[in-house]
């Protein structure tokens, strides 16, 4: 088990690795989309790639109404394995739609033995979802 600090710095060594072995700039919150984000998770469980939907619930059905209607090309040309869900429900309760890729191994933050698979695996998906997302931006802005 580790304390708090001993988890927050091996959370900051992991991130400050990634942007060391994979540097370049993404577009996470900077989508110029209200609402939209995207994002990497990793903690002591699980790691993903995120596409979340977080405004109000009419900007949410707007964008997500494209999201489904890109649903078979982000599939078949970008993420096979995408999930998608309409309601999805944060930690803190709060209701937001959500499209994710997992990686389907047991891994953990605090294990740095675990860390090159997720830091490829990030670098790998998040190009691809950004790719699609850079490709059909107009299309979900709509």
């Amino acid at each position: 088990m580790f304390s708090k600090e001993e988890s927050r710095l091996l959370r900051q060594e992991f991130w400050t690795s990634f942007g060391k072995s994979f540097p370049r700039k993404w577009i996470l919150y900077n989508t110029k989309l209200k609402g939209l984000s995207f994002k990497f998770h990793f903690d002591n469980r699980s790691a993903s790639v995120v596409l979340d939907l977080e405004d109000d619930l009419e900007n949410r059905i707007k964008y997500w109404e494209k999201l489904l209607a890109l649903k078979s090309i982000l599939l078949d040309e970008y993420l096979p394995d995408a999930i998608f869900e309409e309601e999805y429900f944060l930690d803190n309760k709060k209701e937001i739609s959500r499209i994710y890729l997992p990686l389907e191994q047991k891994v953990s933050i605090h294990n740095k033995n675990s860390w090159r698979d997720v830091m490829e695996f990030f670098n790998e998906n998040m190009s691809l979802f950004e790719a699609f997302f850079e490709e059909y931006r107009e299309v979900i802005e709509g």
